[in-house]
């Protein structure tokens, strides 16, 4: 049920106490209650909740497990087991923001659509947690949740565009948007042949924010609001979550949205090309050869290989102002699941110092992140006999350090690039989200960018 996170709490207010497993003699609990729990076989089981009985029927408070040495996110699963109505921690957090962060993303429901969001609880903010802090993350997290989770009839190309507005709108910053043929005129040829065939045409949306003498940091994202696989047709079980083939796009505009919420001292851009890969009489063509906006030509192995070619145009664009930090993220390799996943997306960079800084905020955040080698000698297996470079190899090894060895060509200025193959889904139910989109290595993010830039 969704969270209210307030300041202090009421005077009706329960105790959460929170207990590690088989410490129950040393938690906080007064005589009754440990009797009640040891008669319940309660032990601080981890994500196990137990109400505990006061005079007259009453609850006098709940006891949750910590299990033995569980992440934070964990408290999350308090948002779904807790009765509606005041609560407080008894127990310290060790990690108040990270708790606090837990509840609020445990409380998110998807409603558009008629799912009713359940009863609101009211939990005061552990000691230590910046209020503030947790409402930009959640926000953002919740922005790029509730992007994912629409479904392509109402998030196309033009909702996408319109859900960026409406984010610069909020944070007064400026959209841009290059659409339809005038793709070709200002030079996006790839962007233009991956979308060419559906109804919505296809764009680039370019979102600005903060003085233009700021240090710069661009985010681009994957923005194929559904990928049929084009004439190199999916099967339909691989169509089922296509919706989500935006989550990247999603995920830049949550990362922006907790990033101008904070006011960092950044000259923001965001680009998203924003397609469908459909399939028609003007769809591009396995054999086809595309000049991309660097001038590198490509030819197309396989039309379902369109999320790299969509980004190879908008990193170009990117990488010719030569932007401090430059971040892309897409759901863009089945590779990358099989290789770690769903939980575990893996990033790619030349950047030691930056490699360093994303892995230490993920474990800090627990959003679960792995660096994975751009490994340079499985470029060869790119290589194209009448072009400068096939968009997949033909072996089925590495998809995702291969894909991308494809995009680091389309980056030359930029020594802080860094690429994320991201899935943006959760295929099962976790304390802290339920199944559908998912923020995945935006929180890790947050902390790195604001640690350079805030």
């Amino acid at each position: 049920m969704p969270v209210d996170l307030i300041e202090k709490k009421s005077k009706t207010s329960l105790p959460i106490h929170l207990v590690e497993e088989g410490r129950l003699a040393e938690a906080a609990l007064d005589p009754a209650g440990r009797a009640w729990a040891e008669a319940n076989g309660f032990s601080g089981e981890a994500g196990r909740t137990l109400v505990l009985p006061g005079g007259n029927g009453a609850m006098a408070g709940v006891a949750f497990g910590t299990g033995k040495g569980g992440g934070t996110l964990a408290l999350g699963a308090l948002a779904k087991a807790l009765p509606a109505g005041d609560w407080h921690f008894a127990t310290p957090p060790q990690n108040p923001g990270l708790a606090a962060l837990a509840l609020k993303l445990g409380g998110y429901a998807f409603t558009r659509y008629g799912k009713a969001g359940g009863r609101v609880l009211r939990i005061a903010l552990p000691a230590g947690a910046d209020g503030g802090h947790v409402q930009r993350v959640g926000d953002g997290v919740f922005l790029a949740r509730d992007l994912v989770n629409t479904p392509t009839s109402d998030m196309g190309p033009q909702a996408l565009e319109q859900a960026a507005r409406r984010l610069a709108d909020a944070h007064k910053a400026s959209v841009s948007v290059i659409k339809g043929d005038d793709l070709l005129k200002k030079n996006f040829p790839m962007i233009h042949a991956v979308g060419r065939a559906a109804v919505e045409a296809p764009r680039l949306i370019d979102l600005a924010w903060g003085p233009k003498s700021a240090p710069k940091v661009t985010l681009v994202g994957k923005g194929v609001c559904f990928d049929t696989g084009g004439l190199d047709i999916k099967p339909a079980s691989g169509m089922l979550l296509m919706k989500k083939d935006m989550g990247g796009g999603a995920n830049v505009l949550g990362l922006a949205s907790m990033s101008m919420a904070a006011k960092l001292k950044v000259r923001l851009r965001v680009l998203i090309p924003a397609v469908e890969n459909s399939i028609a009489g003007n769809a591009f063509r396995p054999g086809d050869v595309l000049t991309s906006r660097k001038g590198i030509t490509v030819e197309i192995g396989n039309t379902d290989a369109e999320g790299r070619l969509v980004l190879a145009d908008a990193l170009a664009l990117a990488d010719e102002e030569e932007p401090q930090m430059l971040v892309d993220m897409a759901t863009l390799t089945g590779a990358a699941r099989v290789a770690l996943g769903p939980d575990l997306p893996p990033f790619y960079t030349d950047d030691e110092a930056l490699a360093a800084e994303i892995a230490a905020a993920s474990t800090a955040v627990e959003d679960p992140l792995w660096r994975m080698p751009l490994w340079q000698p499985y470029q060869a297996r790119l290589a194209s006999r009448i072009a400068d470079t096939n968009n997949v190899t033909t072996d089925g090894f590495a998809g995702s350090i291969t894909a991308a060895l494809f995009l680091r060509r389309f980056v030359e200025k930029t020594p802080g690039w860094v690429h994320f193959d991201i899935f943006a889904w959760n295929p099962w139910e976790r304390p802290h989200g339920q199944i559908g989109g998912e923020a995945q290595g935006i929180r890790a993010l947050e902390k790195v960018i604001c640690g350079r830039f805030g």
